[in-house]
C-alpha cells in the first residue's frame, strides 16, 4: 500500500479553488471590493503553495505528461508577457500560473490513481454552491438578477451563472459515477446530485448542462461491459431521457433558448461576433506563435469565451498546440487504462473540459478547468509502489519466515 494522504492536501485542494473562484462577476449582497477578493484569492494561492511546501518538504513528485506540457505552457505566457506592450498585469499572472503549477506538483506526490482528489474536488465545490444556495435564500433578488435574465448568480461571493453550472455539473457528474461504483451510498449521492441539479437548472447554462450529459454517457459507456450497475443506469437514463423529450419537450425547449432569438442563438450570444473580429485582427509573427501576454480573456472589451481562441490570443500557436497535446495524453491515457471506476471519472473531467472549451475560457491560464484536468491525471497515474520490506535477519542458514524463530519445528 501507498502512504496515506495527509488530510491538509485536502486544505491545499481548497486553497486552490478558491483562488480560481475569480473576482468579478454579479453584485453581492453585501459590497465587496474587487481588491479585497483579488487579495483573498492570491493569499488562498500562496497559502497553497506554502502549505504543500510543509507537506512535500523533500520535494517529492510524481512526473507525468499533464504537469509537463503546464510547465511547457509557462515558456510562450512568459515569452509574450515580458514584451512592454503586455503590462505588469501579464507578468502577475505568468507568477500566478506558475505558482499554481508548482502547487500542482507538489500534490503530485499523493496521485495513485484512487479517487482521493476527486472527493475533495466534489467537497469543496459543493461548499461554494452551499454559499450559492445560502445567498439565494437570504436574497433571492439579487441571487437572481434581471441583469443576467433572472439566472442563478452568486449573492455572496460573486459568482456567475456559468460558474455555478460547471461546478454543479462537474460534482453532479463525479459523485454519479462514484454511487456506479458502489464508493458512496445513495443517500449521500442524492444530498450531493439534488440540490447541485437545481441550482444547475436554475443557471440556464447550456454548455455545463449538455457537458454533464455527454460526460457521463462516455464515462458510463466505458463502464458498461464490466458493471451491472453502470448498464441499469444507462438503460433507466435513456429511458427517462426519452419520456421528458416527449412530455416535456416545449418546456425543455424553453430553458434551452432562454428566451433568446433565433439569431442570437445561432451566433452563441454574440460570441461569434467577437470570434470573428479576434481573427481577423493583425498579428506580427511573433504574436502569432507566442501571442500578446496572459490578460483577462477579453477581446476589445468583450469576452473571448472560447478556450482555443483565449489561448491563441494570449498564448499563440504554441499555446495551443501544448494545450492540444494535453488533450492527447489525457485521453490517450484513460484510453489504454482497463475499465475502472477511476478511469471513468477521468474520461468525464477529460470529456467535459473539451466541451466547454468551445464555449468557455480557461485553459491556458489557472482555472477551475485546469483543476478538473489535474484531478484526470491523478485518477490516471498507476498506483504508488510499496515500500520495500528489509530482508530477514540471518539464522544461520535458514531462509523463509521460519528463520525468525530457530526454535519452532516444521511439520
Amino acid at each position: 500500500m501507498g502512504q496515506r494522504t495527509p488530510r491538509a492536501v485536502g486544505v491545499v485542494w481548497g486553497l486552490l479553488i478558491l483562488n480560481t473562484l475569480g473576482s468579478a462577476g454579479a453584485k453581492t449582497i453585501v459590497p465587496l471590493p474587487r481588491s479585497l477578493i483579488q487579495l483573498v484569492t492570491m493569499g488562498a494561492l500562496v497559502a497553497a503553495f506554502a502549505l504543500a511546501l510543509v507537506l512535500n518538504p523533500r520535494l517529492r513528485i510524481r512526473p507525468g505528461g499533464c504537469l509537463l506540457l503546464l510547465t511547457l505552457l509557462l515558456v510562450p505566457s512568459v515569452i509574450s508577457s515580458a514584451h512592454p506592450e503586455a503590462g505588469l498585469g501579464a507578468l502577475f499572472r505568468c507568477t500566478r500560473l506558475a505558482l499554481f503549477v508548482s502547487t500542482l506538483w507538489l500534490l503530485s506526490r499523493w496521485w495513485d490513481g484512487s479517487s482521493t482528489f476527486v472527493r475533495h474536488h466534489i467537497r469543496m465545490y459543493l461548499a461554494v454552491l452551499g454559499s450559492v444556495a445560502a445567498g439565494g435564500l437570504l436574497s433571492p433578488g439579487a441571487a437572481l438578477p434581471d441583469l443576467y435574465g433572472g439566472r442563478l448568480v452568486g449573492a455572496l461571493w460573486p459568482l456567475t451563472p456559468p460558474q455555478i453550472g460547471q461546478y454543479a455539473a462537474v460534482i453532479i457528474g463525479l459523485t454519479v459515477l462514484l454511487l456506479l461504483g458502489h464508493r458512496t451510498d445513495r443517500g449521500s449521492a442524492a444530498a450531493v446530485i439534488v440540490p447541485s441539479a437545481v441550482l444547475l437548472a436554475l443557471t440556464h447554462t447550456r454548455t455545463a448542462t449538455l457537458g454533464l450529459f455527454a460526460g457521463l454517457a462516455l464515462a458510463i459507456g466505458s463502464l458498461v461491459l464490466t458493471s451491472a450497475a453502470a448498464r441499469r443506469f444507462f438503460v433507466w437514463t435513456v429511458l427517462c431521457a426519452a419520456v421528458a423529450a416527449v412530455g416535456f419537450g416545449p418546456a425543455l425547449r424553453a430553458w434551452f433558448l432562454r428566451g433568446q432569438s433565433q439569431e442570437n442563438f445561432t451566433s452563441l450570444t454574440g460570441r461569434a461576433k467577437v470570434w470573428d473580429a479576434l481573427l481577423a485582427a493583425p498579428r506580427t509573427a511573433v504574436e502569432q506563435l507566442f501571442g500578446a501576454g496572459l490578460g483577462d480573456k477579453s477581446f476589445g472589451g468583450l469576452p473571448i469565451d472560447n478556450s482555443w481562441l483565449a489561448v491563441y490570443q494570449e498564448q499563440g500557436l504554441t499555446g495551443i498546440a501544448l494545450v492540444a497535446a494535453l488533450f492527447v495524453v489525457l485521453g490517450g491515457g484513460a484510453l489504454l487504462r482497463p475499465p475502472s471506476l477511476s478511469r471513468a471519472c477521468a474520461i468525464f473531467l477529460i470529456s467535459y473540459c473539451a466541451i466547454a472549451s468551445y464555449t468557455e475560457a480557461g485553459l491556458g491560464d489557472a482555472s477551475p478547468y485546469l483543476l478538473h484536468l489535474a484531478v484526470a491525471a491523478s485518477l490516471l497515474a498507476a498506483p504508488a509502489e510499496a515500500p520495500a520490506l528489509p530482508p530477514p535477519a540471518d539464522s544461520g542458514g535458514r531462509d523463509g519466515p521460519h528463520a525468525l524463530n530457530p526454535n519452532r519445528e516444521v511439520t
